[in-house]
């Protein structure tokens, strides 16, 4: 996976809270991820965590006063943010919004927020109780903050600290990560809905037994991500995996291919763009069993097959006369790749086509993929599968602005 973050500096800023405990975590992850993180506390902050304990995780100097002796020019509010790619507070409490909101700089943190240069990103990730969060005048200060271009990330909802249940949990560690990388990426594709099937399907030939494949999803998941760090709104129908749904996204679960090709169906009316990543079974068992087959004397189960239907060709046959959903499918063979990858394309009627070596992909964690379309093909070089899919979402949104440049 690539290090998302190397060479950013990133002002991590602790509000008060007992969320700050999340913050260490989260701090721990930004410089796994290569980022330089610089983290400044509230007095409030440091009751809940020490800076000692930040100073280890960011192996860098904290502060928490304006007058810190250490700033020769007592000037850490403007600093601290020259040079920086984001400023990121988590947790932030509903007192330290109504600063934001309102301009108020009556300590380091709220001071270097207002003094960060322009085009320096602020967000923010709530943390507080379900009843304040509610508070109509934590609601005007958060509209506040969106209006003023400040990102909200969260919150989320669940059991909190105070033993009450609701909306105000500050989001995971790792959702505010991907959160913070997906805000440095391109929103090549905001105001798009895309719809992705990711995964294997499943046939069942009994309770316990089934056909499958070798598919775990992670390229599907992959492009679901990048979409979404696109400014998509992404709606994912899985086979069976074992991978974490990813931040943001929508995710619906499936097993069989008809249950995939009905799920699809069922949500492709408004989608702007579909990919057909999934794996999904040529054909099922019509003859399975409701119970568990037992061998008898060495005899053979008799399996009859028919074939499923074929999403994309579906998904495809409801384009409509503006050209939405502009479809993309996915081709894994295990030889002749460029013959059957074009072949496959044309007979699917598909603007784009994406093709790889099965047997080379599955669970893999990198890939190589060949593009096919109307002008050829292109091959995109070994690389992780979020690379990967960040250049495939790039390559969709500048065929959809092609086409539409041409009407």
């Amino acid at each position: 996976m690539p290090m998302d973050l190397k060479g950013k500096k990133i002002v991590l800023g602790l509000s008060g809270g007992v969320a700050c405990y999340k913050a260490a975590e989260l701090c721990r992850a930004l410089t796994k991820e290569g980022a330089s993180v610089q983290v400044v506390m509230t007095d409030a902050a440091t009751h809940f965590i020490t800076a000692v304990t930040m100073q280890a995780l960011s192996g860098n100097a904290v502060y928490t006063d304006q007058w810190d002796a250490r700033v020769a020019n007592n000037m850490a509010h403007i600093d601290l943010t020259r040079g920086a790619d984001a400023v990121l507070i988590a947790p932030c409490s509903a007192d330290f919004m109504r600063k934001l909101a309102h301009g108020v700089c009556d300590d380091l943190l709220s001071t270097l927020c207002l003094a960060r240069p322009h085009l320096v990103p602020l967000l923010v990730a709530p943390a507080m109780n379900v009843e304040m969060w509610q508070n109509p005048a934590t609601r005007r200060n958060t509209a506040q903050l969106r209006a003023d271009g400040v990102r909200i990330l969260g919150p989320a909802a669940g059991d909190q600290a105070c033993v009450e249940t609701g909306m105000g949990r500050m989001l995971e560690p790792l959702d505010l990560l991907d959160e913070l990388i997906a805000s440095f990426q391109t929103k090549v594709l905001a105001g798009k809905r895309v719809l992705i099937t990711a995964g294997p399907t499943f046939e069942a030939i009994d309770p316990v037994r089934g056909i499958t494949n070798l598919s775990s999803g992670k390229m599907g998941y992959a492009i679901a991500r990048a979409a979404r760090e696109a400014g998509a709104e992404v709606l994912l129908v899985s086979g069976p995996t074992t991978l974490p749904t990813p931040h943001g996204v929508r995710r619906i679960d499936v097993q069989s291919a008809q249950q995939m090709h009905d799920a699809v169906m069922a949500g492709i009316a408004g989608q702007h763009i579909f990919v057909g990543v999934a794996a999904v079974a040529d054909w099922r068992v019509v003859n399975a069993s409701d119970q568990k087959m037992k061998k008898q004397d060495g005899a053979m189960p008799s399996l009859q097959f028919e074939q499923n239907a074929d999403i994309l060709a579906a998904v495809a046959a409801t384009t409509s006369l503006s050209g939405w959903p502009f479809c993309v499918g996915f081709a894994a063979e295990s030889e002749n790749l460029l013959e059957y990858g074009a072949v496959k394309r044309e007979k699917k009627g598909i603007p784009l086509l994406v093709g790889n070596i099965g047997h080379h992909t599955f669970g893999q964690d990198d890939n190589t993929v060949v593009l096919f379309d109307e002008s050829g093909h292109t091959v995109l070089p070994r690389a992780d599968k979020l690379t990967l899919a960040r250049q495939l979402v790039s390559e969709i949104a500048k065929r959809i602005e092609q086409r539409s440049l041409l009407k």
